[in-house]
């Protein structure tokens, strides 16, 4: 099978058609790049050829990108020096694309090349807008669904194969920003606008193969080999480029904290690149673009936020000998906050919504919420009256629970007590199908006890959703003790239609993510109890790559979710609660009426519109500011700590059955220092032993919540890592 196959047609076109066997969508791999390289070759050597058309056999989009498995496979095989290799071959790809670019024409005159045009059907992401950037044209179809640009630093690498040098000098350094170092992808029209494509046309090949019949040598050469070229916005050194370069180095550092190595190279890779000749740069950013792939952040990045995700989002921990569980009809209970969103997103994805609350004006209201959001979304263009008419037809706000006969899926989204929760699903199975699954979109209480209300409990099953729901990438999934696979399958196959991230585990008080996100806010409290200032604490989990600190976590989240969940474990737990004077903190900022964003008064002061003004002084009246403050390596290690233990006690216990939904879960659940790929790819980073010790002297200084579980002392004595121990033995997605 070949992924590259090559046509010439009467007038000396020649058709080169990208179409990877068993995939929607093109990626390229080491022999794909292979066979472009030879066609590419065969076509400038052949005198009948008068030009190339790249484009592809798949309807609706042109590449997907790297398959990324090739960078660990060019690094397993080369020995001692994979840092030699990695670059070697990044170096192959950029020989191949400047061949591409400068086509067989003579380097002094520029004349005698043979022109090569893009023709994209649709979406052009990496390496495919990168091929596409080396061609001398760019058609791309009028496709609504389409979308072009280079992501790859959202998965902590950079556009390596000379996408980082083409679009700087093509746009120049503030031009290529967004794209660059934001991943920003763009239709078909903003693409144009910007600069990334040419042409947008209905039959981008007719169109390519139009312009090569008919292009000359002047159209064909790249500013940047022409004579008297100049960088758009200025060099480095040029005085409005100075700024430009300035100004960025402060922008990353600001939007990073520096906890992001990609961000950094990439920006070392146009600075530097823009002070040399083009080919030159070529090799500035392949060296910039080996040091990341040598950094561990990137192959936990890449193995947490691709290939793990990846692999989850098709089922790699569905029940394989379930039939396919597809809902066709939801019904959501509650239309607050929680259920509006549930509703939205159901029927973003075509589902029919049943959206039950205890009175009409209430259901109204939870429908009310998709009509905003469509409006919105109409205001930025992002969708059309008709888009929202459809939308809205398939949400019916009712208070009558005879509306949910006949749905296949109920999630239950009301108040979080026990008791009521207890009572609507009583009166609920009492109305639905035999065969309808039951959820409740809980984030504390465990399902196994909830469950206990069901007459069904192989069909109930918790489906926790994170706030806003529109927004979070991440669903967790609850197996209750007696939840049967029908119901884990149809839950995991609905989390796949609304288009969202699934994780899968087993029922305990707070689940995975609760668990580990609790012990960092509380470990937040008890400094700010010590003494600590909270915006050092803040400060530090930002420079971890944290998108919020925990004490500002704290007033979004609102304090009095905070106490309300520690009297609940409280109650829960008895004597065996470990109580603290963060517990005391907690409840006396409630008695305050501080509590939080939406009461505008918490940890923070804010102004009429919920602006935070700054943090509020007056906690130091009761809790005075230390006068020697902690180190920030201490104040980072107790925040990561107090997260990555939990995560390893939920495995040592079975809550958590597969590392990779650990890692994936923590990531897009609360945010997890994406850079280091989750909390068992960090403890892989910084290895079993030295977090073992660690362990033992934040334990001694600060007491047991920081006790080195079993299982990581075990494999710190046997020089083991989670990824080396549990990784391999998962099952790879179908």
């Amino acid at each position: 099978m070949t992924d590259f196959t090559m046509a010439t047609d009467d007038d000396g076109v020649a058709i080169i058609t990208w179409d990877v066997t068993g995939k929607s969508m093109n990626v390229m791999s080491i022999d794909g790049g292979a066979e472009l390289n030879a066609l590419i070759d065969s076509a400038l050597a052949d005198a009948s050829v008068r030009g190339v058309v790249i484009t592809s056999g798949k309807p609706g989009s042109f590449a997907g990108g790297m398959d990324l498995n090739i960078l660990a496979e060019v690094r397993a095989k080369a020995g001692d020096n994979p840092a030699q290799a990695l670059f070697d071959n990044t170096m192959q790809v950029h020989h191949m694309l400047r061949k591409i670019e400068r086509a067989g024409m003579d380097p002094k005159t520029n004349k005698g090349g043979k022109p090569i045009a893009a023709a994209l059907p649709g979406t052009a992401a990496g390496i495919g807008l990168e091929i596409a950037l080396a061609t001398h044209r760019i058609f791309l179809a009028d496709n609504p669904k389409a979308r072009v640009g280079l992501p790859e630093i959202l998965l902590g690498i950079f556009p390596g194969s000379g996408g980082t040098t083409r679009l700087v000098r093509k746009m120049g350094a503030m031009g290529a920003a967004p794209y660059l170092l934001e991943g920003k992808m763009v239709e078909p029209a903003k693409a144009k606008a910007a600069g990334l494509v040419d042409e947008v046309v209905a039959d981008p090949v007719a169109a390519a193969r139009s312009w090569v019949l008919q292009a000359t040598d002047a159209d064909i050469v790249k500013p940047w080999d022409a004579k008297g070229y100049k960088m758009p916005g200025g060099a480095p050194y040029h005085p409005a480029g100075f700024m430009t370069f300035v100004g960025a180095n402060a922008m990353v550092h600001g939007k990073t904290q520096g906890a992001f190595p990609a961000a950094k190279a990439l920006l070392s890779a146009v600075y530097e690149g823009a002070l040399v000749p083009f080919d030159t740069a070529l090799k500035v950013e392949a060296r910039w673009f080996t040091n990341v792939l040598m950094n561990p952040s990137s192959g936990a990045m890449i193995r947490s936020l691709f290939v793990n995700k990846e692999a989850l989002e098709k089922g790699a921990v569905r029940p394989a000998d379930v039939p396919d569980q597809r809902v066709s009809r939801v019904g959501v209970l509650g239309a607050g906050m929680m259920g509006a969103g549930i509703a939205l997103v159901s029927a973003q994805a075509g589902i029919e919504v049943v959206l039950i609350d205890r009175d009409q004006a209430a259901a109204d209201r939870g429908k009310a919420y998709s009509a905003s959001f469509m409006d919105k979304g109409i205001a930025r263009r992002k969708a059309t009256p008709e888009k929202k008419e459809a939308l809205l037809k398939l949400i019916t706000a009712t208070d009558d629970l005879e509306a949910l006969k006949g749905c296949d899926l109920i999630i239950e989204a009301v108040f979080e007590d026990p008791k009521v929760k207890a009572e609507m699903t009583r009166k609920v199975e009492a109305v639905i199908p035999e065969d309808c699954i039951f959820a409740s979109n809980t984030s504390t209480l465990p399902i196994t006890g909830l469950a206990e209300a069901s007459s069904r409990p192989e069909q109930f099953i918790g489906i926790h959703f994170f706030s806003p729901v529109e927004k979070m990438l991440l669903v967790e999934i609850i197996k209750g003790e007696k939840t049967g696979d029908r119901a884990v399958a149809k839950s995991l196959d609905y989390v796949r239609q609304i288009r969202k991230t699934p994780i899968v585990v087993n029922d305990a008080r707070y689940f995975y993510a609760n668990r580990c996100i609790i012990p960092y806010g509380n470990e937040a409290t008890r400094m700010i109890t010590e003494g600590v200032a909270p915006v050092l604490i803040d400060h530090a989990a930002q420079q971890l790559g944290f998108p919020v600190g925990p004490v500002q976590l704290g007033d979004e989240t609102s304090i009095d979710l905070a106490t309300k969940i520690m009297r609940a474990t409280k109650a829960a737990m008895g004597n065996a609660y470990p109580a603290s004077e963060a517990d005391d903190l907690i409840v006396w900022m409630e008695n305050e009426g501080r509590l939080g964003r939406k009461a505008k008064a918490g940890y923070f002061n804010y102004d009429e519109n919920g602006k935070r003004l700054g943090y509020w002084q007056g906690i130091h009246d009761r809790y005075p500011l230390a006068e020697t403050q902690p180190d920030l390596i201490e104040v980072q290690e107790r925040l990561m700590f107090a997260q990555v233990l939990e995560a390893v006690r939920a495995l040592e216990e079975g809550v958590l059955e597969d590392i990779r939904e650990g890692d994936v879960g923590a990531i897009l659940g609360w945010g997890f220092a994406p850079w280091s790929g989750g909390p068992f790819s960090w403890l892989d980073i910084i290895g079993a032993a030295y977090a073992a010790e660690r362990c033992d002297s934040l334990t001694e200084k600060f007491g047991e919540r920081f006790t080195c579980p079993a299982l990581l002392r075990e494999m710190a004595q046997k020089g083991e890592t989670f990824y080396g121990r549990f990784g391999a033995a998962q099952p790879a997605a179908a």
